[in-house]
């Protein structure tokens, strides 16, 4: 009974909380103009297909380095001609800006969300061990501060150089220095909470250790996580734009918008479009992200 009586209140705080934080958070006018940024990119990654006016990895010689709308005749593959507005502009190769960073939309973000998640959910886990478990906490601090010490970029530029490059291994390099700041931010989280009373009820009623973690000390970390999560996206495209523009990170052929500022860089006193569009398109993203967190 006084263990049900524990669990009652403790769901009960935890929802009351989170539904204030959510009202707050729809009230202030941040939230609501990064929300439509962000929406406005999602959609664009989505509908890049429909969006774009032409493949974005086809090469046109013949089209090389246009400047924004200019208008271009390039050949179909039936033989006939047609044309059509460059409206971004081409790159040295003679491939459409405009639908090249439409397309890289869909890359930064989907490194952005995958690095935000996974590092989520592994430091979530780890940091409610160390936090909790007062035998593995040194352990896991100690390797924690180790990864720390090393820049995050140096580090993720080593683990890129180390495996082939793609995709996945850039979000796996990006995740492994993210990972000691969402362990140390639950862990504080978790030190604070277990000495709360409700906690304590539980400890004193003989509530199962896998229980205290995730029904009455996870749901606090909730909150916190988000805002941790949404920085963590935010640094994730930055670092993902980084590593390509020095060509570690996704292979040259894909889209991407630190590709085609790489691609572009050469040139960009004569042809800044290449690098203008694409860093407009990541800045703005960039900042949407972080005044929403």
């Amino acid at each position: 009974m006084t263990e049900e009586v524990v669990d009652s209140a403790s769901i009960a705080a935890a929802s009351t909380k989170r539904k204030s934080l959510w009202l707050v958070a729809l009230r202030n006018p941040n939230v609501i103009v990064g929300g439509v940024i962000l929406l406005a990119m999602l959609l664009i990654a989505i509908l890049a297909p429909f969006l774009g006016t032409v493949d974005p990895t086809r090469i046109d010689p013949a089209a090389r380095n246009k400047k924004p709308g200019t208008e271009i005749t390039y050949r179909l593959d039936d033989g006939t001609t047609a044309k059509r507005v460059a409206i971004m502009g081409t790159d040295s190769l003679g491939r459409d800006v405009y639908s090249r960073v439409l397309y890289g939309a869909r890359v930064s973000l989907a490194v952005g969300v995958a690095v935000s998640i996974i590092a989520v959910i592994i430091g979530m886990v780890i940091g409610l061990v160390s936090g909790y478990i007062r035998w593995a906490d040194g352990i896991i601090m100690r390797v924690m501060d180790g990864l720390m010490a090393i820049p995050g970029i140096l580090l993720a530029i080593a683990l890129v150089s180390i495996w082939r490059a793609g995709l996945i291994t850039v979000v796996f390099a990006i995740v492994v220095p993210d990972v000691p700041r969402v362990v140390r931010l639950v862990r504080s989280i978790v030190l604070t909470v277990r000495e709360e009373p409700y906690v304590e009820g539980a400890i004193s009623v003989g509530t199962p250790t896998w229980i205290l973690m995730f029904r009455h000390i996870l749901p606090n970390t909730v909150a916190p996580l988000i805002v941790q999560g949404t920085f963590l996206a935010a640094a994730a495209i930055l670092t993902e734009a980084a590593l390509s523009f020095l060509g570690i990170g996704i292979p040259p052929e894909i889209p991407s918008w630190g590709n085609i500022m790489a691609e572009g860089r050469t040139l960009f006193r004569v042809f800044p479009h290449n690098i203008l569009y694409p860093g407009i398109f990541l800045a703005l993203t960039v900042l949407a992200i972080n005044i929403m967190g």
